[in-house]
């Protein structure tokens, strides 16, 4: 048996810091959006070992969260069975848009039904936290409010069709150090999450670019200035509302349509940079597996 399945990246509407854990991680309230700019893995059935391929650029080894989500779900159900993961990589790295927390995701619900697992979805939620905070919504996918580390999910009404552009600079920063840095900053507008989810159940596309809000936002900027530049740039260019999403440095805009996303990524002249224009996406439009 072989199947295919898409890992789908996200964005930040929201990204709240509410307090500091016992544990050292940073108490979250975010608003997530899955986008439809996403890697594909094909899985292969054996009948003993693992295997991981790479179509682009991502590391192979236990570095890779689909080896540590593969060896996770196998020690949770004591299954004796191997697979071949081909993975296709599309979603930059260390971007702030989960991509391998999606590919961690894709790899639990992949496996589970290569293997005939019959794993429950919260079972894989369960496995998805030990793996890092974005994977659990990067299983539920569509529209969600975290809280917690990430893993207290509240799935919301699916927001209308947006355009999505997205401006990765070719750096990356390192999550830790924003998460420290923030401790330091007084940050002038903080994030309101009621405001977001009444502007997703409304449906309202320019409410929802009105009140995007990123915590970590003013850290990043301030590490990398640049960053100022590029969100200026995007909303010279008419994007309803920009925003970075996670910890960065990936800058976001969003537009009423995809097609209006497509004509200003047209008009932008963005150098040392991936620009993608591409669109939210609803719940029911993933997890659909595809025989191979």
């Amino acid at each position: 048996m072989q199947l295919e399945l898409t890992a789908q990246a996200k964005i930040n509407l929201t990204l709240k810091i509410v307090g500091k854990r016992t544990d050292g991680y940073h108490e979250l309230e975010t608003v997530m959006q899955a986008i439809n700019l996403s890697d594909s893995l094909i899985f292969y059935h054996r009948d003993q070992g693992f295997e991981l391929t790479v179509e682009g650029f991502a590391p192979t080894g236990e570095d890779n969260l689909v080896c540590r989500a593969a060896r996770l779900i196998k020690e949770y159900t004591g299954v004796n069975k191997g697979c071949l993961i081909h993975l296709k990589k599309c979603i930059p790295m260390a971007a702030g848009l989960a991509g391998g927390s999606a590919n961690a995701a894709a790899t639990l619900q992949g496996l589970n039904k290569l293997w005939d697992l019959k794993l429950t979805d919260q079972e894989l939620l369960n496995i998805g936290e030990r793996l890092g905070a974005d994977v659990p919504f990067c299983i539920m996918g569509g529209t969600a409010l975290a809280k917690g580390k990430g893993e207290e999910l509240t799935p919301l009404s699916s927001v209308p069709e947006m355009g999505v552009i997205l401006i990765k600079p070719n750096f990356g920063v390192s999550t830790a150090e924003v998460f420290k840095r923030f401790a330091d900053v007084k940050t002038k507008k903080r994030p309101d999450t009621a405001a977001m989810i009444s502007a997703v159940g409304s449906q309202n596309v320019v409410e929802i670019a009105q009140n995007l809000g990123n915590d970590l936002e003013y850290v990043t900027l301030e590490m990398h200035p640049e960053l100022k530049k590029i969100k200026q740039q995007l909303k010279d260019a008419g994007a309803l509302g920009v925003l970075m999403s996670g910890s960065g440095p990936t800058i976001f805009g969003i537009t009423e349509t995809y097609q209006r996303a497509r004509k200003i990524v047209k008009t932008l002249n963005i150098t040392d940079a991936q620009v993608i224009a591409t669109s939210t996406v609803e719940k029911n439009q993933r997890n659909n597996y595809k025989t191979v």
